[in-house]
């Protein structure tokens, strides 16, 4: 049970720790509004993975992969909005020490929606329910314990995404450091999207 335990948090941080969207997006929050400011984009990014984990343990994984068309509607309505996200953080205004940013920073909702349209998150746990599952003799308890195993995993790198943008914010106060660091980070999501469309092209 312990080494089913640890391949599954070992699979789970590279799965969700790699820098793709999500991750590439708390940290460039936390670079542009602050960890505190950006805590519920946290949140809600936690609650849209919690959506997928449920997704994936009812099969919605399966269910895209029988319907391509379903898949790829999916997939683009999620790029458009992390390429929504991306915009936001790109554009932010370079901050004044004797300002809030709050009103800027991205919502609870931003972070639902944006994992809730991630397929990387729904094929992420379809991977570790089919390869990882915790051993437990009733079925049901076994997702159930893999799904918590895994948002806790989920919520603990996530977070450490957050504090190393965190680490970042005294640059942004400088405007042409601001703005290329803004920038750089978009771009690398974006450059995550497409990279998860080109991998599934090909």
């Amino acid at each position: 049970m312990l080494e089913a335990l640890f391949s599954l948090i070992a699979a789970t941080t590279l799965l969700l720790g790699s820098p793709g969207p999500a991750p590439l997006a708390l940290a460039a929050s936390g670079a542009t509004f602050g960890i505190r400011k950006s805590s519920r984009f946290l949140i809600g990014i936690l609650l849209g993975l919690s959506v997928a984990i449920v997704g994936a343990t009812a099969g919605l994984a399966a269910l895209l992969v029988a319907w391509p068309e379903a898949r790829f509607a999916v997939q683009l309505c999620g790029a458009l909005y992390i390429g929504y996200i991306a915009i936001k953080i790109a554009t932010a205004p370079v901050l004044d020490q004797s300002q809030s940013a709050a009103s800027q920073a991205p919502s609870l909702l931003d972070g639902f929606i944006f994992n809730l349209l991630n397929p990387k998150a729904y094929a992420a746990f379809f991977a570790i329910f089919s390869q990882f599952l915790l051993p437990i003799e009733k079925s049901g308890l076994s997702y159930i314990a893999t799904g918590l195993v895994c948002l806790m995993v989920a919520a603990v790198v996530d977070f450490i995404w957050l504090c190393l943008g965190g680490i970042l914010r005294p640059v942004f106060y400088k405007p042409k450091q601001a703005r290329m660091i803004r920038v750089c980070f978009a771009l690398l999501m974006i450059i995550a999207v497409l990279a998860v469309f080109l991998r599934e092209s090909v």
